[in-house]
């Protein structure tokens, strides 16, 4: 690990520590948001809480170790000696990306005979995709670095062409205000899951161990998941709640006919 400035080092805790309050307070409205939804939606929405707390104690994790990895010396941090764990980073995703996918799949509500063979399918390429990247994170060589990035980079088109085709399948048949959501949540995919392998070539072209490299990519991932999660969720609660509404299955609505006879 290189030294850092208080800055460099204060603007990656304090975006990790951004994360952990993201991410668990997500989990706190993901809980809640299912009493609101309609009752075969509420699948999705116990993924999503899942998702943010896996990663919420990861992150929680990361940031120890990354306080721990460094001591303030003469107005700088300079290495402690602990090593900095990223591998949590690389747990959190093996985790959390299938379960990704599979509350988007869930929400879609497609037949049966097509959810299972594409999660099934859409979770193995998920896997290879966090598989293959990590050997080139931990390498300091620029040749195999680029080489498992580009390897994990084939399983990753695999899942976006599938999820836009997916989402955009869901279009024709959906109402206006349904199909501005899935428009809006396949363009966030896009810009949200296009920015790993953006992270991950600048700690490639960055000085792979300079400092501002290794602040650069430890910001950037924060960034993409606080989106890829958060944000994400948001996403996928509100078309549940906008299809619940349209179906008549929201709480407040079965209630209403039921107080009506």
């Amino acid at each position: 690990m290189p030294s850092l400035s208080v800055g460099e080092y204060s603007l990656v805790f304090n975006m990790l520590s951004l994360a952990v309050a993201a991410m668990f307070g997500s989990f706190a409205f993901f809980v809640m948001s299912q009493k609101i939804i309609g009752a075969k939606y509420r699948v999705s929405m116990i993924v999503s809480s899942l998702v943010v707390l896996i990663a919420g104690y990861h992150y929680y994790r990361i940031m120890g170790s990354w306080e721990s990895a460094f001591s303030l010396v003469n107005g700088s941090y300079e290495p402690s000696g602990k090593p900095f764990n990223d591998a949590y980073r690389y747990v959190d995703w093996l985790l959390t990306v299938p379960l990704l996918l599979v509350e988007l799949v869930l929400v879609l509500n497609l037949s049966k005979g097509s959810t299972g063979p594409m999660l099934r399918n859409l979770v193995i390429a998920a896997v290879l995709m966090i598989g293959l990247g990590y050997p080139g994170e931990i390498s300091s060589d620029l040749g195999t670095r680029n080489l498992w990035g580009v390897l994990s980079t084939i399983p990753f088109i695999y899942i976006l062409v599938v999820l836009w085709g997916q989402l955009g399948a869901q279009l024709s048949s959906a109402s206006e205000s349904v199909r501005t959501l899935f428009i809006n949540t396949r363009y966030l995919l896009i810009a949200t899951w296009g920015f790993y392998p953006i992270a991950y070539a600048i700690g490639t072209w960055g000085g792979l161990q300079s400092a501002g490299a290794i602040v650069s990519v430890q910001v950037g991932y924060t960034i993409a998941d606080i989106t890829a999660k958060c944000l994400y969720g948001v996403m996928i609660f509100a078309i549940a709640y906008q299809k619940s509404k349209e179906d008549g299955s929201l709480p407040s609505q079965i209630e209403e006919k039921q107080l009506a006879r």
